[in-house]
């Protein structure tokens, strides 16, 4: 069976050369770069599962080297790594799309088990939901298998998680969804930085509707939310 491969970008040389040997312990392939500019040179030249990114590097730091990594590949799951503890920081990351924040020193084996279950949430592609390669929201079209939006020839692409949000969403148009579910769903976990990193992404999915007038996302304060189509 192919191992999953990781791409770890860590500074650090005496911990992430720890951290590489722990994950090939584990049954993963780790290609390790020690700063951000090279990290993004060997994405570009690599395929990767999921990406390992310390926040503080030379040359490009972590956040910075994530929007590039988006922009090569929306698709791939990414968390980050970092030795500070501030609020802003943790928000930052999740904005960006990060799939878990963790803050050193942390157990190596609860790392492994998170990127285990991240990876495994990756590989259940969005077609599980509806099996149709497209379907139909008011005006827009949406491609899962190219996680696409689509409106007057107008291409928005998306995240998985983003998709994956739309699909369940819309799976349950026209009805009240208590945040919980959908943090359950789609985040498999309802902690706070969950929480608001949900209302980023339902902020951004608002902008990507906005041509439609006959769809809206709803909030009800304390209850959840309406994803209407009429």
């Amino acid at each position: 069976m192919e191992k999953y491969h990781i791409l770890l970008a860590e500074d650090d040389p005496d911990f992430g050369n720890l951290l590489q040997q722990y994950l090939q312990m584990s049954g993963y392939r780790v290609t390790w770069v020690k700063d951000g500019e090279e990290a993004l040179k060997v994405f570009t030249q690599n395929s990767f599962d999921i990406c390992v990114l310390d926040v503080m590097m030379p040359k490009k730091d972590g956040f910075t080297l994530a929007e590039d990594i988006i922009n090569e590949n929306p698709e791939i799951p990414f968390v980050f790594l970092t030795a500070r503890k501030l609020k802003e920081d943790k928000l930052k990351g999740l904005k960006l799309g990060a799939d878990d924040y963790i803050v050193k020193p942390f157990d190596a084996d609860e790392l492994v088990l998170r990127l285990k279950n991240i990876i495994k949430r990756s590989s259940n592609t969005v077609t599980k939901v509806i099996k149709e390669e497209t379907i139909q929201i008011g005006k827009y079209t949406f491609n899962q298998r190219r996680l696409e939006l689509v409106i007057e020839g107008e291409v928005q692409q998306l995240t998985e998680k983003e998709a994956n949000l739309i699909l369940f969403l819309f799976e349950h148009k026209n009805q009240m969804l208590k945040r919980e579910e959908i943090l359950k769903e789609v985040w498999k976990n309802e902690d706070y930085f969950s929480g608001r990193s949900m209302d980023v992404f339902i902020s951004r999915l608002r902008k990507y509707f906005k041509k439609d007038s006959a769809i809206s996302i709803e909030s009800s304060r304390g209850i959840g939310l309406e994803f209407k189509v009429s």
